[in-house]
């Protein structure tokens, strides 16, 4: 498009914008005059200033992408998208609808305005490109939105789905999160020393401690069950070897991922069509209600008890 004629292709206008986001800057460059950019952008016209200095060629509320290719806009070279708006650009919470969080370095004297949060940080992340847009690493992106939740559920409930679908681990999880400001750290640390937990299934402290108050038969915990050839079947959390009954602490408060799910529905499947009776139990309620699991150790022990032995064996720690 030829500088002065945007007003006959505003189709080439568009495309050199990004998403429909341009600089007023950039809208003079091409030969679109102050008074032009004002009459189209007044109320009810077809162009908005969503941000100073930046245009929307459009007139509708700006999507997710628009708020963050503006705030990027705004902020200029060498920002970096963060938070819940660099999420989304992961593929993560695509309902968001809310502030666009950009990294600038400390000397810089750009302002948080409007739906753009600015924090200026010393440590600047190297960026990671996402759809043309510079993103925090997942890591850092994730526990800046998570720094800014106001409840430990909706904190759960951030860091779970990033979790679950794969996209970052509990461990460099904590160690961005030492690495960072304690500002805001106390809830995504609760979670993390939760999570951290249930990636671990329960600890066998606690299994041993609701174990011992429920007065059933000896325990072991994590051995191998085999069959009668002497194939492996599973490994349950828990085992009364005396009548088969094995104890499996569910990781799936924070493990929903397909392939995690298959692999948990397998295993049990495996045991129960040994004859084996298996007792699902998740994290959360050991933690939350250890009496009603105590209750439930206790029926399915009678269960158990009701049957006859199947022909499954424990091997020795050391077999």
């Amino acid at each position: 498009m030829r500088r002065g004629q945007w007003g006959h292709r505003l189709e080439d206008l568009y495309g050199i914008s990004r998403s429909g986001i341009i600089r007023t800057a950039e809208l003079r460059h091409w030969g679109v005059s102050n008074s032009a950019i004002d009459a189209r952008c007044r109320p009810g016209g077809p162009w908005q200033r969503i941000l100073p200095g930046v245009v929307m060629l459009g007139n509708g509320h700006p999507t997710a992408r628009q708020r963050a290719v503006a705030a990027i806009v705004l902020s200029g070279d060498n920002a970096v998208l963060s938070g819940r708006a660099a999420l989304h650009e992961y593929g993560h919470g695509t309902s968001y609808s809310g502030d666009a969080h950009v990294l600038i370095a400390t000397h810089r004297r750009v302002q948080s305005t409007g739906f753009v949060l600015v924090e200026r940080t010393t440590r600047m992340p190297a960026p990671v490109m996402r759809n043309g847009l510079p993103c925090a690493p997942l890591p850092r992106a994730l526990l800046d939105a998570a720094r800014r939740c106001r409840t430990l559920d909706s904190t759960r409930s951030l860091i779970a789905e990033v979790i679950q679908r794969g996209g970052a681990r509990v461990p460099e999880l904590i160690a961005e999160l030492d690495a960072g400001s304690g500002r805001g750290a106390a809830l995504p640390r609760a979670v993390l020393r939760e999570v951290s937990a249930d990636v671990h299934s329960v600890s066998e402290a606690e299994a041993r401690r609701l174990w011992t108050r429920s007065g059933l038969p000896r325990m072991v915990f994590n051995r191998r069950i085999v069959d009668a050839d002497g194939q492996f079947i599973a490994m349950p959390d828990g085992w009364i070897d005396e009548v088969a009954f094995a104890w499996d602490i569910d990781s799936l408060d924070w493990h929903l991922a397909p392939k995690a799910y298959k692999s948990t529905v397998e295993r049990r499947t495996r045991m129960q069509n040994h004859g084996i009776i298996v007792l699902p139990t998740l994290p959360s309620a050991v933690r939350d209600h250890p009496d009603r699991v105590i209750d439930d150790l206790r029926s399915h022990y009678q269960l158990a008890s009701s049957r006859p032995r199947p022909e499954v064996r424990m091997q020795t720690a050391a077999g």
